[in-house]
This record gives C-alpha cells, structure tokens and sequence, in this order.
C-alpha cells in the first residue's frame, strides 16, 4: 500500500469516528492536516523503513479504542474468519475429529458431506493428507484446519488408518460447502415440549428451527423451552426472524435511535408458527445482542416466561463499514430498546473497555449470580410490560421472571483445570478411540445407554491417572466434591459422540439444571404469567 493510500485509509476512519465535539474544536480539515504531516514526516525523515499497513491498523485500532466497547476494526485477514460462523458453512472435508495421541482422529462424519459420501467413518485415523504425513508431528486445529480445508470442488487424498484393516486407505475426497449448525440441539422433552438450544444468530438459524421441527414430525407443539443460555449474538435479521416465530402482527420487536441515524421500529409480521402456547427462554449473564433482542421482545408483550440470571446488557448497533484494502469499520452508531422502551445497553465509559468486560467479574463478587437480592436497582428504571402491566427493569440486559442461582457447590480448582487444559474432553475421545465398538454393541441406542451406563471408580481412576499424565495431579478432596459434575461431563460427552449433540443436552439438562427443570414446570402449568 502506498502513502496516499494509506493516508486516505488512516482520513476516512477518523472523519467517520471523530465526535462532533472534536471536529468543532479543531475542524475536520485542521485533525486531516496534523495527520497528513505526521505521516509524511514519518515517511520522510524517520531512520529505519516503516510498514505502512501496520502503523494505519495500530492507529485505527487505537482510535476506535477511544470510543465505546464495541466498536472495533477487523483487518482484510480477519473479516472472512469472523463471517465465517455466522454465515453458517465453510468449504472443506465435513469431519467433526478429536488429536489423540498427536493423530487426527475421525470423532464423526458430517452427514451427506464429502467425507461421509467417500466411506469414511466414525474412529478412522488420518495419517497423511496429500502424500504428507501428519501423524506425530505436533498437530494443532489450527493445522488440521489448515490441511483439510479449501475452496469446493478442490480434492484431497486421505491415507487413514481404520481397525480391523491390516492396509492403509486411501480415499480422493472432493471438498465442499460444509454446513455449521447454530441449533446446536432440537428434541422433544415430553409429548409435544420441544427443547431447542440455539448457539448464535446465524443466517441459516431460523431455517435451522423450522427443519429441525418438522423433523420431529410432532402433531402438536405443547410448549418450546428456547434456550439462549451463553448465545452472544450474530445478525440482527435472524432475531427479528426468530422473535417473529412468537409474536402478534405488529407487535413490535425492537427498536433502535442514534444521533447520525433515523429511529428504527422492527414489527412482526404474524406469519409465526407459534403465536400462541407456552414458552420459556432461558438466559444466563453471557446471553448477549440478539438474545437480549428475543428475550426482551418476548418479556415485554407478556409471550412468554424468562428464566435464569440477568443477560450481559450488549444493546449496541455496529455498522458494518469496508475499507478499500478488504477490511472494516464495526462502528456503533446506535442503541437497541425493548417494545417497552428499555436501553438494553449497559452502561459503559467512553475508552474504559477493560473495566467494561470486568462487569461480569464485579457481578459476581457482588453475588449477583446468586442472589436476586444483590442486584439494587432505583425506581427510576421501572417499566410495565404492554399486555398485563408487569414491572419489568431497564438499566442494562434482560432481568429474568424467574430468577435461577448460579449452581457453584461442585466447583473445585481441579475441576477447573480438568476442563480449562481440555484433559477432560481428551480422555473421553482416547476411551472412546479405544472403547467404541464394545460400547455401541453393548448400547445400540442412546436409551439403553441413558438407563445403564454407569461411571464407576474404575474409570474415574483412569481419568484421574490421565489427567497425572499431562501434569495435573489428583488433588483428592477437591475431585470428591466435583466428582458428580466430573461424571455428568463424561456421560454427556459420550453420549455426544456415540448418539449427536441432541443426547448431549437430554444428558445435560436431564441432571440437575434447575433453569431447565424450572422451564418445564413453567409450561407444565399451561405456561401462565
């Protein structure tokens, strides 16, 4: 990138995100020109060679720290990889896999993806990829994304490693779109409940939802548990989309008011497949964005019951702004409300993100993740729901209807460690590499798996033994106390890999989750406020 270019980048972000108390003081022209010479001189008479791209990122990036914590700069590099998730597919293989003992390990096939269509399975072992062998050499997923992912219709060559089988295979696989679910589950809890967990807002989610429905092929739904519990976000389309699944023509979603920006009021628009019946969303404080969007919608007409602990309180609205080397502007130019009028926004000050994100942190030392009590809040942030008249709260996220406690008795710093350092996940994908066909014959299904696997000492000692392995040494107290969430987590991980992520969450929400058990009990009472 030349100077001019440069410097025509570095003007067009600061004429944009300079407030208009800047610009009054010493005018657009005046900051173009201090800038410009900077510059210059830099280019000019500084004693070493300079990178031009970088100083203009660095400079970006600083300014736009100046502002609130949401508005951000994403290099050409970095736009694509963020994208990528909420487009919802990428090109490549389409395996879902696990590095056990430095080997690429097949955990499952994406259904219908080139892999799956090529006779690959579940446990086969990938020791090369194009001639290149990748067996024992340190492998990370970052490599792993690097030797299997491509544009589509591009192909690979696989040499894998399958038991029972004394060759090697090789199978020429052509990559493809691979699609990447935000419904991470979908079942039915009782006749006619649904569970649905949707991870992030997707442009595919509500699509998602409605296939995964019909799947199920219920006669009637009976009530929806939607459960938004750590769901930072996404488009803003896909939670008008997904919000006009429960509302009324007209009602209104949300709204959004900034400065340089009209107000904006989104409305349903009455085609939902479920107007009317119970429905429960469950919250926790890392729902973010577009689930404070759902949950503050369905709050506010009285739809629906919210259960859990308050949301994070991000109710920004980031523009999307491109800049002529691929990269992009994320710049807040305005503010999310409730139909009631809320500021979903916490508050925040101007260049202080740092102190921003440790919200989460003085939350809890303040125990508001166990207590109702602890969250103080004056009158002037009251507000009445539009159909019964209910006193709802402004000032910051969603305040549930039902407030659940964060459940800490079985936390233990070993607990932690197990889970942080991933020896927990890795464990079960080596017992699985070594015990999946026993286990599959002696539970062919996920039902006679829930009635009869059982965690017992034996393999506990093993998992204890492993974690020693990779330096972690047992501390016996504290694994006494997390012992039952340490066989809840194995349980339900292998339930995941032998039987989908729908078994995952029966297993999960099935043990203890009281915000689920208080959902169900919520639409077990014909779901009334």
């Amino acid at each position: 990138m030349n100077l001019n270019k440069t410097l025509y980048l570095l003007l067009f972000s600061m004429v944009v995100t300079l407030s208009s108390e800047a610009q009054n003081r010493e005018g657009t022209d005046r900051v173009i020109n201090k800038l410009g010479q900077t510059l210059f001189y830099l280019n000019n008479y500084y004693l070493d060679s300079l990178d031009n791209i970088r100083l203009v990122d660095v400079a970006i990036t600083s300014i736009l720290g100046e502002l609130d914590p949401h508005s951000s700069y994403v290099t050409a590099k970095d736009v694509k990889a963020m994208n990528e998730p909420l487009e919802g597919n990428f090109e490549g293989v389409g395996i879902e896999f696990a590095i056990i003992r430095d080997t690429l390990t097949v955990s499952a096939t994406i259904a219908n993806g080139p892999c799956e269509r090529a006779g690959m399975r579940a446990g086969d072992k990938i020791i090369a990829v194009d001639s290149e062998n990748i067996a024992s050499i340190g492998l990370t997923n970052q490599l792993v994304q690097k030797y299997l992912r491509g544009p589509k219709d591009t192909r690979v060559k696989l040499d894998v490693l399958r038991k029972g089988e004394r060759e090697i295979l090789t199978f020429e696989i052509i990559r493809d779109k691979i699609p990447i679910n935000s419904l991470d589950a979908c079942y039915e809890v009782s006749p006619g409940v649904v569970y649905l967990k949707l991870s992030r807002f997707a442009a595919t989610s509500s699509r998602e939802i409605i296939d995964a429905l019909v799947a199920l092929n219920l006669k009637r739904i009976e009530g929806i548990v939607l459960d938004l519990r750590g769901n930072s976000g996404g488009y803003l389309g896909t939670a008008l989309e997904i919000s006009n699944f429960f509302l009324e023509r007209d009602q209104m979603i949300v709204y959004t008011e900034g400065m340089r920006v009209p107000k904006m009021m989104e409305r349903a628009n009455g085609n939902g497949f479920y107007r009317k019946g119970a429905l429960a969303v469950l919250i926790d404080e890392d729902s973010a964005s577009g689930s404070e969007i759902v949950a503050g919608a369905i709050q506010d007409w009285d739809r629906g019951v919210i259960i859990g602990r308050r949301s994070f309180g991000k109710g920004l609205v980031q523009q999307l702004l491109p800049l002529n080397d691929g990269s992009q502007l994320r710049l807040t130019v305005a503010r999310y409300h409730t139909p009631s009028g809320r500021v979903i926004q916490m508050p925040y000050q101007k260049g202080r993100s740092k102190d921003y994100y440790m919200d989460h942190v003085e939350r809890y030392r303040r125990g508001e993740y166990f207590s109702r009590d602890s969250i103080s809040l004056p009158d002037s942030l009251k507000y009445k729901t539009l159909v019964l008249g209910r006193t709802v709260f402004g000032g910051g996220g969603i305040m549930p209807d039902i407030f659940v406690p964060a459940d800490t008795t079985f936390f233990s710093e070993y607990y932690s460690l197990l889970v942080r350092r991933n020896i927990l996940t890795d464990f079960v994908n080596s017992y699985l590499d070594l015990n999946r066909e026993e286990l599959l014959k002696k539970y062919p299904d996920f039902g006679s798996f829930s009635s009869y696997f059982v965690i017992d000492e034996k393999l506990l000692g093993q998992l204890y033994n492993y974690a020693a392995e990779k330096g972690l040494e047992m501390n016996k107290e504290q694994a006494a106390r997390s012992e039952d969430q340490i066989s809840l987590n194995i349980t339900a991980l292998v339930a995941r890999t032998l039987y989908g992520m729908n078994n995952y969450y029966k297993v999960i929400n099935s043990y203890g989750d009281q915000a689920f058990k208080k959902a169900i009990e919520f639409i077990s009472s014909e779901g009334s406020l």
